[in-house]
């Protein structure tokens, strides 16, 4: 096992793209043992063998077709319309539609991307402090991970057998507390900093930004509620979710054109490909994992520490947020979810709730140096160094910190939604 482990090491020291660390890791094991190469090839297409992980590819492009039909600018304009009038509106702005996006897109970057675009030039013109926006919308885009629909729940589920509609309806709950928080810092600092509300808009105005956005709004209803329903499963909704944009990007709003679709897909099909080539890496490096039992080992380990379930979370929670700084989201949960998961159960932790610690917390790498996405797009968006985000960047990670704590041992925020739902 040093083997596999320190060629990744070496590899993510050269600074090698994830997946060529992670398969060339497990290869270099596969040689060392004298295994057959076939057995690479074998297990790198099973892990993307699967039909659940069709559900990425079409929240992916669902996301993008959002972006491209109007439906994006739609529910900036209702949450500007909702809370625009408040101190530090426009912030409090990217945040909620962040949130409303982040219900669709299922992803982290799509979500800053998007958002990003519209908000960020606005709230510049109204004299907000860049670094300030940079940090915001980088932040607020990890929501894209926590609200379902996810895409690392999706791949969590795959890796564990838990159920994917569960996974979604438990991160429901925490995606609204770590939203709710990162609006009382960005009202926080904005009232720190004298950025004076617009005037409120009358409620005539806003319930029209209602109707134009309520095709939007109902994307979300449409997909959980079809889940939960029973209509379809959770990788069907993804389908669903990509023809309802199609649908009202084209035939409402009439914003997409048939020339935007070939870009549209284009893009999807690199950051899907990106991804695949990931899982199929990754899933070598588990098949390894598990031959020389290492997920026993180390589960053997976490209870000759501790059998408690308060001190196992907290080193749970130390190690994914080290993890996530370094790795991502995808790699990481196919490697240590199988591993962290059996300690998890026998400690009395529900797989649920387990789940969403995970995610929550690998979440929060996607605005931590080095290797923060979100943080790269807010950079191209802005023209801002990473570093110059720091101040803002750290207050926004400390609450985010505290949002996990809370997650981590008050499992009700996770599981209630879930069982309410199960009854």
């Amino acid at each position: 096992m040093l083997i596999m482990f320190g060629t990744l090491f070496i590899c993510l020291l050269l600074t090698a793209p994830m997946a060529v660390s992670i398969g060339l890791s497990a290869l270099t094991m596969i040689w060392a043992n004298e295994t057959p190469t076939i057995v690479l090839a074998q297990r790198m297409f099973s892990a993307v063998d699967s039909a659940p992980l069709l559900a990425i590819p079409f929240f992916v492009l669902a996301g993008s077709l959002m972006k491209g039909g109007g439906i994006s600018q739609r529910l900036v304009k209702f949450a500007d319309a909702c809370v625009g009038g408040i101190t530090g509106g426009l912030s409090i702005v990217a945040i909620l539609a962040s949130m409303f996006f982040a219900a669709i897109s299922g992803s982290g970057p799509a979500t800053t991307a998007a958002i990003g675009s519209i908000m960020i030039p606005a709230m510049l013109a109204k004299g907000y402090n860049i670094k300030f926006v940079a940090a915001t919308e980088a932040t607020a885009g990890q929501l894209g991970v926590i609200i379902p629909p996810s895409i690392p729940f999706v791949i969590f589920g795959l890796a564990t057998g838990v159920s994917i509609g569960d996974l979604f309806m438990a991160g429901v709950m925490p995606g609204i507390l770590i939203g709710c928080s990162l609006i009382l810092v960005a009202y926080c600092v904005a009232k720190t900093n004298g950025y004076k509300p617009d005037r409120p808009l009358p409620w005539r105005e806003r319930w029209e930004a209602f109707k134009e956005s309520v095709w939007a709004l109902f994307m979300p209803v449409l997909i959980l509620g079809g889940i939960y329903k029973g209509i379809f499963t959770p990788t069907e909704s993804a389908v669903v979710a990509s023809a309802y944009a199609l649908f009202v990007g084209a035939f409402v709003y009439k914003e997409l054109k048939l020339k935007d679709l070939f870009p549209i897909f284009a893009e999807t099909i690199v950051l899907v490909s990106k991804i695949m080539i990931i899982i199929s890496a990754a899933g070598i490096f588990a098949y390894i994992l598990t031959i020389y039992r290492i997920p026993h080992l180390v589960g053997n380990w976490f209870i000759s520490i501790t059998d408690s379930k308060i001190i196992f979370l907290l080193i749970v929670n130390l190690l994914l947020l080290i993890v996530g700084m370094f790795f991502d989201t995808t790699p990481a949960i196919v490697v240590l979810a199988p591993i962290l998961m059996p300690v998890a159960t026998s400690l009395g932790i529900a797989p649920l709730h387990m789940g969403v610690i995970i995610v929550c917390n690998l979440a929060i790498g996607f605005i931590t140096p080095p290797f923060g996405v979100n943080l790269f797009v807010a950079s191209q968006l802005t023209g801002l160094r990473v570093e110059q985000m720091g101040r803002y960047l750290l207050t926004y990670i400390g609450v985010l910190v505290v949002d996990i704590l809370m997650i981590s041992y008050i499992p009700a925020i996770s599981l209630w939604l879930p069982s309410l739902l199960m009854r």
